[in-house]
């Protein structure tokens, strides 16, 4: 059994450290405009996920590790393990399971990515909170959706109004993170955003992640990317590049912008509408032509070193390790 199989044993460890079952209440909002402006709304959830903690004396810093759209798997707690073995806790979060949701690699749309979002924020508070953790020190790294997730939750605009403004992440490191939604205004206060994806990534266009981050920039955000040469998604797999073909995706389709309630814009008319959701857009794209089946994942050459290689630059800087 790999560790995928294993992650959910009550004594599953990584780099010789035991990880810690912990459960906390998330939500199921439709859209960001209900997180944003109707919480009271909101189905609430449980999402579970395990701790690592660094051994350490001192307050340990950490890093929430947030699945893509295949949920927990092997290049996560491997990642997960290498950030523990350098003396940072990795909290590893599974939004799928208490979903009853195996993939969202044919359909996007069992959760909205509000909900992904809302979850990465339910956990930065719940282990702010921990008495062994850094509250000051804690960044988060997601692949996919889950870099979506994690680029979207360090929003002011989307963070505040849920988890006050006093609770900041450190860093945020978007793995090849699809960039089809983002605020007009993306302030991020002082958070520390990186994004990495590769050249030939063909479930996400590339250049809405330049556009994101660049945005984040251009608002005073500390922001930076690497394009990964002629990787495809999914790099940092130690494996031969292969397509997965019920993967449903729409690279060229146009950046839906949010307004500063969450309410989705229409890119053909401009007008935004608080009742939007993921699906009233991926309709669109479809129907605009712009969607297809089949993406690849994997790596070749050294391309998964360079990953990890950019990751621990990333975390050890942002964190102070």
């Amino acid at each position: 059994m790999g560790h995928a199989e294993n992650f959910y044993l009550e004594n599953f460890s990584l780099a010789g450290v035991v990880g810690e079952s912990i459960v906390f209440e998330s939500g199921n909002p439709l859209n960001y405009f209900e997180a944003i402006e109707a919480p009271h709304q909101i189905e609430r959830i449980n999402i579970s996920g395990k701790l690592f903690i660094a051994s350490s004396d001192n307050l340990s810093p950490a890093v929430i590790v947030v699945p893509g759209s295949l949920g927990v798997g092997e290049n996560h707690l491997q990642h997960a393990e290498t950030i523990v073995s350098q003396g940072i806790t990795a909290f590893v979060i599974d939004p799928f399971t208490n979903r009853n949701v195996e993939s969202t690699v044919a359909n996007q749309t069992p959760f909205s990515f509000a909900a992904s979002a809302f979850d990465v924020l339910m956990a930065l508070e719940t282990i702010a909170k921990h008495p062994r953790i850094d509250a000051n020190r804690i960044s988060a790294q997601g692949h996919s959706r889950g870099g979506s997730a994690v680029l979207m939750a360090s929003t002011r605009q989307f963070a505040d109004p849920i988890i006050g403004s006093n609770l900041c992440f450190e860093g945020v490191y978007a793995v090849y993170p699809w960039c089809g939604h983002q605020f007009l205004k993306p302030s991020v206060g002082h958070t520390k955003v990186r994004a990495i994806v590769g050249e030939r990534d063909d479930w996400l266009s590339v250049q809405q992640v330049q556009s994101q981050i660049q945005a984040v920039a251009l608002d005073g955000g500390d922001a930076s990317i690497r394009i990964v040469k002629g990787a495809s998604h999914s790099f940092d797999w130690d494996e031969e590049v292969y397509e997965i073909p019920e993967a449903s995706v729409a690279p060229e389709a146009p950046t839906v912008y949010l307004d500063a309630t969450g309410a989705m814009i229409d890119p053909v008319t401009g007008e935004a509408n608080s009742l939007s959701t993921d699906r009233t857009h991926f309709l669109a794209a479809i129907e605009g032509g712009f969607g297809r089946r089949g993406a690849h994942v994997g790596s070749s050459g050294e391309q998964a070193y360079i990953f990890r290689e950019d990751m621990l630059q990333f975390h050890k800087s942002t964190l102070r390790v």
